[in-house]
């Protein structure tokens, strides 16, 4: 019998092309649309399991993913026959054979995430759906002095997504984040956050509540008792999907996996 091999693949994609990472019957997915082409490359039925589950819209500079094949094929020849038979919005940035047991998601240590908010008052077409557009007066040096605030291990429930929403229920809302820093890149405003985990709708409900500060609506000294209060409701609103992206996943040992991203 063929040995099983354990595949790893980095991926980049639009997530405006999708409703998110987890296959959905009937809707258009990434997970779906990467085990098809593998099929057809390989013969093989396989599921490919995702670092983590990218809300539809949020896009993908770094996803990392690996599944089980039989088959043969060289990982370069692997990568690029995917490439061949996938959509232009979905990239196979490297694929390589790992550590038999890997598991994308169970193995990841850390994740990177960045949020983009255009500042002009006319966002250029070609990046109206990679970033959210927002020309109105922000307080930006709030914002960037109340971002480190979130640093630190603790429950962020009251920045997961509404317990309806949730899916599954969650064993723990403990996370650790070591980088929360907000600054200003040219038209944009750019917010990056590293962590040893995300919740549901996290990042984009963290992006939300500087918002709110930005607007004069909240402070950056409120959020120790936001924290302390565990309910969705003491937070802001949900940022759109179109501004977040999964920049880079981290493993044990893994330094060199990582290339350098493409920039929109």
């Amino acid at each position: 019998m063929t040995e099983v091999r354990t595949i790893r693949l980095l991926l980049s994609y639009a997530g405006g092309e999708f409703h998110g990472w987890q296959s959905q019957p009937g809707l258009a997915n990434v997970q779906d649309t990467l085990e098809a082409a593998i099929e057809a490359v390989c013969g093989e039925r396989v599921t490919v399991h995702g670092s983590g589950r990218t809300d539809a819209g949020v896009h993908a500079l770094g996803q990392v993913a690996h599944c089980e094949l039989r088959a043969r094929l060289p990982c370069a020849g692997l990568q690029r026959a995917l490439n061949a038979r996938l959509a232009a919005s979905v990239r196979v940035l490297r694929a390589e054979e790992a550590p038999p047991g890997f598991h994308a998601r169970h193995d990841a240590r850390g994740k990177l995430y960045r949020y983009r908010i255009y500042r002009e008052s006319v966002c250029p077409p070609w990046l109206a759906g990679y970033v959210y557009h927002h020309p109105y007066r922000l307080d930006e040096a709030a914002m960037a002095a109340a971002a480190p605030g979130f640093l630190g291990r603790h429950d962020f429930r009251s920045f997961a997504a509404a317990p309806e929403k949730r899916t599954p229920p969650l064993a723990s809302c403990e996370r650790r984040l070591t980088r929360s820093e907000l600054r200003r890149e040219g038209a944009e405003l750019v917010y990056e956050v590293y962590g040893d985990g995300f919740l549901h709708h996290m990042v984009r409900n963290l992006v939300g509540f500087l918002l709110e500060i930005g607007r004069g609506a909240r402070r950056g000294s409120e959020i120790p008792a936001v924290l302390a209060a565990r309910a969705r409701r003491a937070a802001g609103p949900t940022a759109p999907a179109r501004g977040l992206y999964l920049v880079r996943v981290d493993y044990d040992g893994a330094e060199a996996w990582h290339e350098a991203p493409p920039q929109l």
